[in-house]
């Protein structure tokens, strides 16, 4: 039975809009069309800004518990269609329907409701000077709110951008990945329904160069860029904002070590190494998929892991028994298959994968690969310094403590990494010494929306949540108070 063709639309000052040439967006378990999107030009994102301004003159000054009351039916209505947004989010990506339906799109909606408390209930600074007078801070919204999102988790990190900047009163025109519009456009639908004013929250489809992306980040009335992705589209977004002094809040590539101990929970640390590996197919930037492990449990570790990688089942990904789903484009997996290639041709060894399962119609030509695990690589091997972004992990051995933080800080990323032992003062120590925004300890992908998040090095500029967002999303003022 064909799967329904969704007819997706930007969203602009409160409507839906169908302005555009059409492009076509695809299943990544079949490649098969399933929606038409419009393409966002320069007039599209100048009526998005516009309408987006025009708002902020209210929004921005509406008080923040006012805000709260629409952002928390915003976040009811995301979890009201739970199941829905399950799909649509496999439909998009090709992510296991398991992953989505444990806890993901409770996060979705999390980020929305989160950021609306926080930004009712946040205090502020007072200082009191000895002379008599006493300086307190105001907090501001910044304006309009450029917000530009990528493919892997798409739902997720739009509420992530989109909680906070509307929270601290600013106005947004988010730009969805290309590849996956489905999420965005029926998270426009829910905030409509929610009651957002026309205007505040807007949506326009497109590509990046000579499109959408490229308009949002050049428009001279956008007042700031919040961009999750490659870093190369980050330096591209850097040089277009420079123009208008925009602010900017990058979170970019990773190639995240997780360092393993011979003092580690073997069984548990095999766990961790598969989420940190292969969660969504590998396909995200907080991956722990540089395997470092301490030669004494070098060989138990690998045959330990190898035999949990193969358990993995790739396949359809509404079925709920699917642990591994496709890469989201040919393209892409072409690319990832060919680092593998590369690491073939270099000497290395592949233990497990390499190829593509055999799978049943339709799926058979799906973006599927098995999940890989490459040995006998040297740390400056490619396939070590590189994100390939996909369901492949190098493992290399190390002798001592002072090894293991040398390789792991010796690439261009700084965004997370991964340590495993049972001793607490090791944990500790390594801990401070890697060049990484977070480090997980004993587990990975675990997220409390106070906690700062960004990247060192290539892996971004500034950080996000809690106060970290309440400072990006926000203009400070000094108001020195004399009591004379």
């Amino acid at each position: 039975m064909p799967r329904p063709v969704y007819e997706v639309s930007h969203y602009i000052n409160g409507e839906f809009l169908q302005r555009g040439l059409r492009f076509e967006v695809r299943y990544p378990a079949t490649n098969e069309v399933i929606g038409t999107v419009p393409e966002g030009r320069q007039d599209e994102v100048d009526a998005a800004v516009q309408a987006a301004r025009a708002a902020f003159r209210t929004w921005g000054r509406a008080s923040a518990s006012e805000r709260r009351k629409v952002l928390k039916a915003f976040a009811r209505g995301i979890l009201q269609r739970k199941d829905e947004l399950a799909q649509l989010e496999t439909l998009d990506v090709g992510r296991p329907i398991r992953e989505n339906q444990a806890g993901y799109i409770d996060r979705v909606a999390a980020n929305i409701d989160f950021f609306a408390d926080f930004a009712a209930q946040h205090g502020s600074e007072a200082y009191p000077m000895a002379n008599g007078y006493i300086n307190y801070v105001l907090r501001s919204p910044v304006g309009v709110a450029g917000l530009i999102t990528p493919w892997n988790v798409p739902m997720m990190l739009e509420t992530w951008k989109i909680g906070p900047a509307l929270a601290f009163g600013n106005t947004v025109v988010l730009k969805p990945a290309e590849l996956t519009p489905l999420g965005a456009w029926r998270l426009a639908q829910i905030a409509h329904e929610a009651g957002l004013p026309p205007g505040v929250f807007n949506v326009v489809h497109g590509f990046g160069p000579d499109s959408a992306g490229a308009y949002l980040t050049e428009h001279p009335d956008v007042d700031l860029i919040s961009f999750t992705g490659e870093s190369a589209t980050g330096r591209a977004i850097m040089a277009a904002a420079a123009g208008s002094l925009k602010r900017v809040s990058f979170e970019l590539g990773g190639k995240g070590a997780n360092i393993i101990f011979a003092d580690a929970d073997l069984d548990r640390a095999v766990q961790v190494s598969l989420r940190a590996s292969f969660h969504n197919q590998g396909q995200i930037c907080v991956a722990g998929s540089r395997l470092l492990v301490q030669r004494p449990v070098y060989d138990e570790f690998i045959a330990k892991f190898v035999a949990a990688a193969r358990t993995l089942r790739p396949g359809d990904p509404m079925n709920p028994e699917t642990t591994l789903g496709a890469l989201i484009a040919p393209e892409h997996l072409e690319r990832v298959v060919g680092y593998i290639e590369s690491a073939r041709q270099s000497g290395a060894t592949l233990l497990t994968g390499g190829d593509r399962p055999e799978l049943p119609s339709p799926f058979n030509q799906g973006n599927f690969l098995k999940p890989t695990i490459i040995t006998e690589v040297k740390p400056q091997d490619r396939v070590c310094q590189e994100e390939i972004f996909g369901p492949v992990a190098v493992v290399l051995p190390f002798d001592s403590e002072e090894e293991a933080v040398e390789i792991a800080n010796g690439v261009p990323y700084g965004l997370s990494a991964v340590v495993q032992t049972r001793d607490v003062g090791r944990a500790v120590r390594v801990s401070e010494a890697l060049e990484a925004g977070t480090v997980w300890v004993n587990d990975f992908f675990v997220r409390d929306l106070r906690t700062p998040f960004g990247g060192m090095k290539k892996s971004g500029i500034g950080r996000e949540g809690g106060v970290h967002s309440l400072e990006f999303f926000t203009e400070a003022k000094t108001v020195c108070l004399s009591n004379r």
